[in-house]
């Protein structure tokens, strides 16, 4: 029966539209549930002819019509294997069939005594079946209660003509289920609105049952069931797939295999829409366990993917820039592609609170709305994203209404969290939260006392804990969880607030005077570059109130606070940031390894110092700039990274030139230039041993070289440093950011502005400004010295100390002639004759001259040199080795020159030469091993001085003393590598003055005379014949007295003995210069007549044939006295 007042829009309002052609009824066999498609028309996918959908079956149920109107039309049916009549088969046996449906045994109730009378059986028809039914979905249960296996069977891909019996028993389950919802809406139909009671079910159990609940829960059950089954194959694409198969039924437009499912089409889009609103929006109430969720609740939107999550603001600012998105006026096309559903609503709030209206203003409708939502029991309930959606809804509310009543109302309900229950996450949450109020009340100009009162007292609670020594260390990493959100706050406030004069200076409260020191080394790193960021900030601020007071008729200065109140919340600010920070500060500056932010932070508070030096503790004053240099930049105790970064952001800063230059400190550049001069000697010290094999280590000794470099280039653009260069006549461009080649050049600047003064007070001036340039260097080396090490480090100490003495001699150059042109630290000049000078002039001072005695007994003579047991480690000598030539070269000078001390200082140059000789002089001689002599290299230089001709004589006259005796007739120890040295010596000399040859002559002519390995005598005569040439080029074909008076002492000596040694010595030279000999025939005539006569043996005939051999090889006045010899 068709009902008149039937209306093709339903509910939902959707009205499913089948062709005809599908429709027909099939009178074959019932309709069931079929999954198997027909593929038999042009390949494509359309229902089984056989299913619900197929045979129209579907499509009358929804018209409210009979589904199978032809079925049971005939007098009898086949029903479980058995005739029945069909009339009274279900009203008379409705026990027996559902019986027969659930395998069971007929009811032993059943008999064939008297039977009811129809009427009354029919009557009762409609509860006796609701009860059946009733047991039926009892007895068969849910679908989710099925076997895995039958499960199974949904995820069939391939479907053949032959099917598993789980396929089967799946869909039989899916026939009961619908056949059940089918009956029972049949029968709310039959029964025209009327309910229907179980009243046999309703006796037994007293609980009610009708038909329409019975039709609710199953289809409940049996719709979870389904969707539940799409959820878990489908777990991250189901609801993006319902979107998508809903947009193609909505919007009608797309055209893919998908398109096929949907024959029916939407006729009243809108409509459906609104009831998909109304209807699905209640599912988000509900988690994924069943749950049901309030607003803890993420709200994400699963076809949004990731964009669609709900995360916790990681800072405060984020916080209220994503409130402030909520609120903006203009909204985004994007707006529902990237927002999740509780940001939309509190878009929708704003939208609400923001609208114009004449009558009563939203909020006040909101208010009491909102506000009642919130109560003890509900804070508590609150999840972490719980928490973020009730701070995100008071913000909205903060930020488009009133502020402080909203905040005080967010304080009281916060006030209601048990904090023995908040985790350490929703807490850094809150703070956040206020955090986050507290930028608005700053947007709004409004004094945040209050907030920052709450947040100070949590903080200072949290700090003491972690400062505790009986907190564990885990518990102290979730601590720093809060702190560290604390911090960060903070920071952002004062990176937001336009003039910091509301109270801000609360935040900076005694928390950090117990939080710092119980900082690591990563959380320090933090908590540092935080406070460098609320310096700088206020002296941002502060100078910009400075200007605005000057310049108060702009715009900008108009909309700023007053100057006056401006000012006293700097200073404020200034005071909790040296009362609560600085003294931390003052304790880490002689640590050993000092974060390297200790030298930015260090230099915020000096640059405070020159804003605003009335803040600085009493501690600092009077001058308080000067007092946190000193702390900081020029004590020598200081580590010379932190002195390099600590200086580089203040020796060229204008404003503190301005104030050290107004407080009358003149020698504020020459301390900055000591204290870089202590850090390149220093630039080793602490460094790890192979720490530049590691990738960290690289780093950080990179660093701290880039660093070093940045302070010599600033270095050489203080104002004193540029008038010494001017003053030394060297240019500008020559000066190297390298450090070494630097301090290279700025030595030997200083020694050149020394040799160009002229009167006695300027000289005096000058060694003092150079001796406060140097310092106490011998401390800054000391490191070196005691730990024998760093190689590098042991080098550039000895290198640097050498060159302290020595400069350029350019006093002969004139005008232009003067430029000097340096590269790499080694000195040129376009003019010949421009030569290396020792800075004796400053040493062999009386100011200088301790000095030089302390670098003297600590560097060339220390005690371990005099100790057998001990001696000199090996990295020592080797930098020794290197470095020895500069240190005699400057010693041999300053010895000369120095009026007072110039004995005792040439007594020490030998001693020097005595003790390292020895020690760098090879066992046998080795051309590489000679070349190579340190003092050997002190004495070759590109051309002659006095300076150095002295120096060779020391040398010669060492050698012959304390190497060369004899002790009796041994010859002394490597005899042979001495006179392989003295010949090499001798070689490379040129010197005009013939002591320097004939000083060790008379011990050559020994080594002639006493020893007779072959090398000795070799080198020995070699060494002879070079005195000889040298003695003849010098006297320039005259006589050489010198040498001859060297050979007579000889021949007097050794000719009572040594005769025959003697002639052969002769011999040799003889053959070199014959006329020198010629000039010893008397000397030598009578020593053989003395020995003769002391004999008393009369001639000795041998001796005077081997001296006849001799002068037969002198010319006549030879023969001559060979023709005496023989007449006597």
């Amino acid at each position: 029966m068709e009902n008149e007042d039937f209306s093709p829009s339903l509910t939902p309002p959707i009205s499913p539209y089948i062709e005809e052609s599908l429709s027909e009824l099939s009178h074959s066999k019932p309709p069931l549930f079929c999954c198997v498609s027909d593929h038999s028309r042009d390949g494509g996918r359309l229902f089984s002819p056989d299913g619900y959908i197929g045979r129209g079956s579907l499509k009358r149920l929804l018209l409210r019509l009979d589904p199978s109107p032809t079925d049971y039309e005939t007098d009898t049916v086949d029903l479980f294997g058995f005739p029945w009549v069909t009339e009274t088969a279900l009203v008379e046996s409705t026990k027996l069939l559902f019986g027969l449906f659930r395998y069971l045994e007929p009811s032993r109730g059943m008999d064939n005594g008297t039977v009811h009378p129809y009427e009354k059986l029919e009557a009762e028809l409609p509860s006796v079946l609701l009860g059946e039914l009733h047991a039926t979905v009892l007895y068969i249960g849910k679908l989710q209660d099925l076997p895995s296996n039958i499960h199974g069977a949904f995820s069939i891909q391939n479907q053949g003509k032959l099917l598993p019996p789980s396929w089967h028993l799946l869909h039989l389950h899916l026939d009961i289920h619908w056949s059940i919802l089918e009956i029972l809406h049949l029968l709310g139909e039959k029964m025209l609105g009327q309910v229907v009671y179980a009243h046999q079910f309703m006796n037994q159990t007293g609980e009610n049952l009708t038909n329409i609940s019975l039709f609710e829960e199953h289809c409940t059950h049996l719709l979870c069931d389904l969707v539940g089954f799409a959820i878990n194959k489908y777990t991250k694409f189901f609801w993006s797939y319902v979107n998508k198969l809903l947009r193609i039924l909505l919007e009608g437009t797309h055209v893919d295999k998908t398109r096929q499912h949907f024959t029916a089409h939407c006729k009243d889009p809108l409509g459906f829409s609104w009831w998909l609103v109304t209807h699905l929006a209640e599912l988000y109430q509900y988690s994924r366990n069943g749950a049901v969720e309030g607003k803890n609740n993420a709200f994400t939107i699963p076809w949004l993917g990731l964009k669609g999550l709900m995360s916790v603001s990681k800072t405060p600012f984020s916080m209220l820039e994503l409130v402030k998105s909520c609120c903006s006026e203009q909204q985004s096309p994007d707006l529902y592609r990237m927002a999740n559903s509780f940001q939309i609503f509190l878009r929708i709030v704003a939208l609400q609170m923001n609208k114009e209206t004449t009558g009563t203003h939203p909020w006040k409708q909101i208010k009491g709305r909102v506000y009642s939502k919130f109560h003890q029991r509900k804070m508590q309930e609150l999840s972490e994203a719980g928490l973020m959606n009730f701070l995100s809804l008071f913000l909205v509310l903060a930020a488009t209404a009133e502020v402080e009543d909203v905040v005080s109302r967010v304080s009281d309900l916060l006030g209601l969290l048990n904090p023995s229950s908040i985790s350490t996450t929703q807490k850094a949450l809150i703070w956040r939260g206020l955090f986050a109020f507290i930028l608005l009340y700053e947007e709004k100009g409004l004094d945040i006392g209050v907030l920052a009162d709450q947040l100070s007292v949590a903080f200072q609670q949290a700090a003491k804990e972690f400062y505790l020594k009986t907190t564990d260390n885990t518990r102290k990493l979730t601590l720093w969880t809060l702190l560290s959100t604390y911090i960060e706050g903070v920071q952002e406030v004062f990176e937001t607030s336009s003039y910091l004069h509301l109270s801000e200076e609360k935040l900076l409260n005694e928390g950090f005077v117990m939080l710092l020191p119980a900082c690591r080394e990563s959380e320090l790193h933090t908590a540092l570059g935080f406070l460098q960021t609320v310096l700088a900030r206020l002296r941002s601020v502060y100078k910009r109130s400075s200007q605005s007071l000057q310049q108060s008729h702009t715009a900008a200065a108009q909309k700023a606070p007053s100057p006056f109140v401006a000012k006293e919340r700097h200073l404020a600010i200034a005071g909790a940031l040296w009362r609560n920070f600085f003294h931390f500060l003052k304790s880490l500056r002689l640590s050993q390894t000092p974060p390297p932010q200790l030298a930015d932070t260090a230099a915020g508070f000096s640059l405070l110092a020159v804003d605003m030096p009335s803040t600085a503790p009493s501690d600092l004053q009077p001058q308080p700039l000067l007092s946190i240099m000193q702390n900081f930049g020029w004590d020598e105790m200081l580590n010379p990274q932190l002195v390099s970064r600590y200086l580089s952001h203040l020796i060229q800063n204008s404003a503190l030139v301005a104030s050290l230059s107004g407080v009358g400190s003149s020698s504020y550049q020459a301390l900055s230039v000591r204290s870089w001069f202590r850090c390149v000697l220093q630039h080793h010290i602490n460094v790890t041993p192979n720490a530049d094999q590691t990738d960290i280590g690289r780093v950080a000794g990179k660093g701290n070289a880039d660093q070093l470099s940045e302070l010599t280039r600033l270095v050489f653009k203080l104002p004193e440093m540029e008038m010494l260069l001017l003053k030394a006549q060297i240019e500008q461009s020559a000066v190297k950011v390298e450090p070494r080649p630097a301090l290279s050049l700025f030595i030997k600047a200083v020694g050149r502005a020394y040799a160009g003064l002229q009167t006695l007070a300027e000289k005096s001036a000058m060694v003092s400004k150079a001796l406060e340039y140097a310092g106490d260097i011998l401390k800054y080396i000391k490191p070196y010295l005691v730990n024998k090490g760093p190689p590098e480090g042991l080098q550039l100490s000895y290198w640097t100390v050498v060159l302290i003495p020595i400069n350029i001699d350019d006093t002969k150059l004139k005008g232009s002639d003067r430029k000097i042109v340096l590269n790499g630290g080694l000195v040129t000049s376009s003019v010949s004759g421009c030569l290396v000078k020792h800075w004796a002039l400053i040493l062999a001072t009386s100011k200088a001259q301790q000095l030089l005695f302390r670098i003297i007994d600590c560097l060339l003579l220390p005690h371990a040199l005099f100790q057998q047991d001990k001696g000199i480690p090996s990295p020592m000598l080797s930098v020794l080795r290197d470095n020895l030539p500069l240190f005699l070269q400057g010693l041999s000078v300053i010895s000369t020159v120095s009026q007072t001390q110039g004995a005792y200082l040439k007594q020490q140059l030998r001693n020097i030469i005595q003790q390292y000789f020895g020690r760098f002089l090879p066992a046998s001689p080795s051309l590489s091993a000679i070349v190579n002599h340190p003092i050997l290299l002190a004495l070759c230089e590109s051309s002659s001085s006095p300076r150095t001709a002295q120096l060779r004589r020391t040398v010669l006259q060492v050698i012959t003393d304390g190497y060369m005796q004899f002790k009796g007739h041994a010859p002394p120890p490597r005899l042979a590598s001495i006179l392989s040295f003295l010949h090499e010596v001798l070689r490379r000399s040129d010197d005009s003055d013939l002591t320097s040859y004939t000083e060790p002559l008379p011990a050559v002519l020994k080594c002639l005379v006493l020893v007779n390995e072959p090398q000795v005598k070799r080198l020995s005569t070699e060494t002879l014949q070079l005195v000889v040439e040298h003695c003849q080029a010098v006297a320039r074909g005259g006589p050489c007295t010198q040498l001859s008076s060297v050979l007579r002492q000889f021949v007097e000596e050794h000719m009572g003995v040594y005769d025959l040694q003697v002639y052969n010595v002769l011999e040799i030279v003889a053959v070199l210069e014959q006329s020198i000999v010629i000039g010893l025939i008397p000397t030598t005539s009578r020593c053989l007549r003395d020995t003769e006569h002391k004999r008393g043996l009369g001639k000795n005939t041998s001796q005077r044939n081997a001296y006849k051999r001799l002068l037969s090889h002198l010319g006549d006045e030879g023969q001559a006295e060979i023709l005496n010899l023989d007449n006597e």
